[in-house]
């Protein structure tokens, strides 16, 4: 018996893919039938993806996908430019949330507290995230299914509403450090006209102006978000180069891993890179933006090739991302590191901005504690009111691109955990409402600094989030019976593991630490205490799902793992996953049936 034949042979072949509360039948594979009802069968599968939900009801990829075009090169091996722009698009989206708002504060207070010291954090966080992105892509593109799809077909029904209420605090989290950042962006722009309240209730309407320029079409839709991108690299660069650090200590602070005579809070700073780069709603966001591609899944070719493709894409995305995020570290590892508030204050003389500068910074001889509006005001008496600006862009950029990818994720969640389809305007509306009811108050009624606050417990929070999307994702890519052929290998689940372990380890150590802060006593303590067993408790269970996954023996055959942990027998397998194709499209007029490959239709969508 195979490692994984004892878990496989739990499913009942033809079964369906619903979880242990639906009916099966949804994933029949489509026979190429020529009668009408065949056809019309076929068509109302097309873009389905085996899920229930309606078609025109679906996120991101629902109205239309982007055909792969037919390159002879690529028939002998050949490397195809036009087949990698046809798969350009999902990466560059998902990068945004390594570019979000906490993000970038994260990268100046780094650079701010240890120079350039852990840009080689940085650098291997970003390898990290890669990799778990290249695991979650390969779900989507493999089963056709992405993470909380897939979740909804592997747990028990209390074990997946659980982790769909964690990456939904995990989203509304990140909504917060959006809002928080779009408001502090347009606070600097209009110099103040607009207070930072008045900045968190604009983040409502300009959501929903962005929410209606996906109906121009997909890739519309991608070129903005690549749009935004380049503004956050243009801006940042610019101030990478007006501030000119020294090349020599950025590339040694990159490639050399050592931290010498760093103190706990320079590794409290390294452990924060960790936590803000790899973000756990991330993984649920790119598994299903995959889906947005044409890929014919009944061809083992194929699919390789789209694993192939996206995995390089992916890499351009996130080297892009680094670059970027190493600008910010070392424009202020260079400007603001070792400096006091008194230091700033003195440059600030005679400026336009001195005022708001004797506001942010306490005319005294503590090190500063840099935020993105301190960070703001010091460009700007550092090198002119344009540096100002042209920082208040770049965040402006960062806050608008990651909320829209954070309203796709919170629709995939729903749409795969629940099984239910919101608009989204409704969903925005109930994210972005939980997020600024909080932050309008702090914006209302405290300082920035208490913004600033909010952010660092909200990227301990995330951190806590982390498990819920990395188990997951190894246990589903490393189970044959989801993932047939493309199974991950020893090595592969190895790496996976070890680093996942890391990464929960070190998250775990900055959420530790920011509880240490917050000097928590009596019977909040408490209830700290009783979480964290809770907590636990729920990832030792995810641990024995994705050991059983993997197909250790005796937890799968124990009666316990069986009843409480493992599938029922209407789950998913790749032997009856639904392949439906977009180009090979049974079209019924009247009692006629004619069936065309790159109908005229759907010719547009290919990409050039």
């Amino acid at each position: 018996m195979s490692s994984n034949e004892a878990y496989h042979n739990r499913i009942e072949p033809g079964a369906g893919d619903a979880g242990d509360d639906q009916p099966s039948g949804s994933n029949r594979r489509s026979n190429g039938s020529s009668s009408a009802a065949g056809a019309a069968a076929h068509n109302k599968q097309l873009f389905n993806e085996t899920t229930y939900l309606k078609p025109s009801k679906q996120a991101y990829f629902s109205d239309e996908k982007v055909l792969i075009p037919e390159d002879e090169s690529t028939n002998i091996g050949g490397f195809s430019f036009r087949k990698l722009w046809a798969f350009t698009g999902p990466g560059f989206l998902m990068s945004i949330a390594y570019l979000d708002p906490g993000n970038i504060e994260s990268d100046l207070q780094s650079g701010a507290a240890a120079k350039y010291k852990i840009l080689w954090v940085l650098l291997w966080a970003t390898v990290l995230g890669l990799l778990m992105q290249r695991l979650a892509a390969r779900l989507g593109v493999v089963t056709g299914l992405h993470l909380a799809e897939m979740c909804y077909r592997q747990y028990k029904r209390v074990p997946r509403w659980i982790l769909w209420i964690m990456i939904e605090i995990a989203i509304i989290g990140s909504d917060m450090q959006e809002v928080i950042g779009t408001a502090i962006a347009i606070y600097l722009l209009s110099n103040k006209a607009v207070p930072l309240w008045g900045g968190v209730l604009i983040t409502i309407v300009d959501t929903f102006t962005f929410l209606f320029l996906d109906k121009y079409g997909l890739r519309k839709l991608e070129f903005l978000f690549g749009l935004l991108i380049t503004v956050m690299a243009v801006t940042f660069g610019y101030e990478y180069i007006v501030s000119a650090p020294d090349q020599g200590a950025v590339m040694e602070g990159m490639f050399v891993p050592w931290c010498a005579d760093c103190n706990s809070d320079v590794l409290l700073q390294a452990v924060g890179v960790v936590g803000a780069v790899i973000m756990p709603h991330n993984l649920y966001l790119h598994s299903a933006l995959v889906k947005s591609r044409d890929v014919d899944r009944r061809q083992p070719k194929k699919v390789s090739e789209a694993n192939f493709y996206y995995f390089i894409e992916a890499s351009i995305a996130l080297f892009v991302s680094f670059i970027i995020n190493l600008f910010v570290v070392a424009v202020f590892a260079h400007g603001m590191y070792g400096k006091t508030n008194h230091d700033v204050l003195e440059v600030c003389a005679n400026k336009s901005m001195y005022e708001d500068a004797k506001l942010s910074f306490t005319d005294n001889n503590e090190i500063i504690n840099a935020d993105l509006y301190k960070g703001g005001l010091f460009l700007g008496c550092t090198f002119g009111a344009a540096a100002m600006y042209i920082w208040g862009v770049g965040i402006l950029a960062a806050g608008q691109s990651s909320t829209m990818t954070g309203t796709y994720a919170g629709q995939f969640s729903m749409e795969g955990f629940l099984n239910l389809q919101w608009p989204r305007w409704m969903r925005v509306l109930v994210t972005r409402c939980i997020a600024i009811i909080p932050t309008f108050c702090l914006a209302m009624f405290s300082k920035m600094e208490d913004l600033t606050n909010m952010n660092d417990i909200l990227n301990a929070v995330m951190s806590l989030q982390l498990p819920f999307a990395a188990i997951p994702t190894i246990a589903f890519t490393s189970c044959a019976a989801i993932m047939g052929d493309f199974v991950n290998g020893i090595g592969n689940k190895i790496v996976s593991i070890l680093l996942t372990i890391l990464v929960i380890g070190v998250n775990l150590y900055f959420v530790v630490a920011q509880v240490e802060q917050l000097q928590i006593e009596g019977g909040m303590l408490a209830l700290v205490c009783i979480f964290a067993i809770l907590y636990l408790l729920f990832v030792l269970y995810l641990v024995i799902h994705m050991a059983a996954c993997m197909g250790n023996k005796r937890l799968m055959n124990s009666r316990w793992v069986q009843r409480f942990v493992l599938p029922s027998q209407n789950s998913f397998t790749i032997k009856n996953a639904n392949s439906t194709y977009a180009s090979d499209v049974t079209l019924v007029i009247g009692d006629n049936t004619n069936t065309k490959k790159g109908l005229e239709t759907v010719s547009e969508k290919v990409a050039n």
